[in-house]
């Protein structure tokens, strides 16, 4: 399932990140790779607040729907 569709507070490892290759590239920079596990922290008009590696990072909707946990 695409991670704006996950629920709050629970912990998910990536299973795969879709889209071309800049977005991947993007996402991995920024920790988002597979095997990964991230928390989903706030949902606000689709776009999340995760917890990942030590950080949060704040990912638009549309990049959240290319993260697949």
């Amino acid at each position: 399932m695409p991670l704006s569709m996950a629920d709050l507070g629970e912990q998910f490892l990536i299973k795969k990140i879709a889209g071309n290759e800049e977005v991947r590239r993007f996402l991995e920079n920024l920790g988002f790779v597979s095997g990964a596990q991230v928390t989903l922290v706030s949902k606000i008009s689709g776009n999340v607040i995760v917890q990942i590696k030590e950080s949060r990072v704040a990912v638009s909707r549309e990049m959240a729907q290319k993260i697949i946990v």
